[in-house]
């Protein structure tokens, strides 16, 4: 069989030698020079240098000023900290999701707060046969989802301009959004109307880090004739005893 990887999937050449200068550095014991990183890698000692320019520039090699040798940089442990602590909390959060959605029969979200917007992590599908559909790496619409007003509640902001009404019931005033948003910081928790989607109605609870700022979102969603405002109502205290022990300093 023929492996699809290798038919679809073309490397970029440079990222491919980005790649290996990182991965020399790291299996140095010591700093090295251009010279050494060129040769160790096969690429030119010119392009060695402009490739390590510039992943100095974004902090993911340092050069030591007193040699000139290159070392890894301290970004890399910033990435590799935001990568584990994802991976750490989706496998914390799901049996979480698998409770919230035996609990109401409707799917379960956990989102992760980006530039602009919330992302989709995971996910657990409803078991009944008419179902919302979540999709992992899907972003939130800030104005027009719960997940987004959650993430704008907590220091998440808008892009300028006007707000895009994607149905009938999007809030697009931006003095109306603040109000909203005083009451979810009140309240702890957000919904939505069929304001994305028609037909669509949803429910979201911040998850949030000892010093209180926000690292993931719990999000309940489902059909508005079967998930309407009685259905919301009763599905806000599970979704806040799910989120609750997701959050450092809260009784598991």
């Amino acid at each position: 069989m023929t492996d699809v990887s290798q038919t679809t999937v073309r490397p970029v050449v440079v990222v491919e030698r980005a790649l290996a200068i990182l991965d020399v550095l790291a299996d140095a014991p010591q700093d090295l020079g251009t010279n050494e990183i060129a040769r160790r890698t096969g690429i030119t000692p010119s392009s060695a240098s402009r490739m390590l320019a510039t992943l100095a520039k974004g902090e993911l090699v340092r050069r030591v000023p007193d040699t000139g040798r290159y070392r890894l940089g301290l970004r890399l442990v910033q990435l590799a900290n935001s990568a584990l602590s994802r991976i750490d909390l989706r496998d914390v959060a799901h049996p979480h999701l698998v409770a919230l959605m035996e609990v109401t029969g409707e799917t379960a979200t956990l989102s992760v707060p980006g530039e602009g917007s919330a992302m989709t992590l995971d996910f657990v599908q409803s078991s009944s046969s008419v179902r919302s559909v979540a999709e992992i790496g899907r972003p939130s619409v800030p104005h027009a989802t719960a997940i987004g007003k959650v993430y704008l509640s907590l220091g998440g902001t808008l892009p300028d301009g006007r707000l895009t009404a994607y149905t009938d019931r999007t809030i697009t005033s931006r003095s109306a959004l603040s109000k909203a948003l005083v009451r979810i910081r009140e309240r702890g928790w957000a919904e939505a109307f069929e304001e994305r989607e028609p037909g669509l109605n949803a429910i979201a609870a911040p998850v949030l880090d000892a010093d209180q700022r926000l690292v993931a979102i719990l999000g309940l969603q489902g059909p508005a004739w079967r998930f309407d405002a009685a259905a919301m109502e009763r599905a806000v205290g599970p979704l806040l005893d799910n989120a609750a022990p997701l959050s450092p300093g809260s009784p598991a």
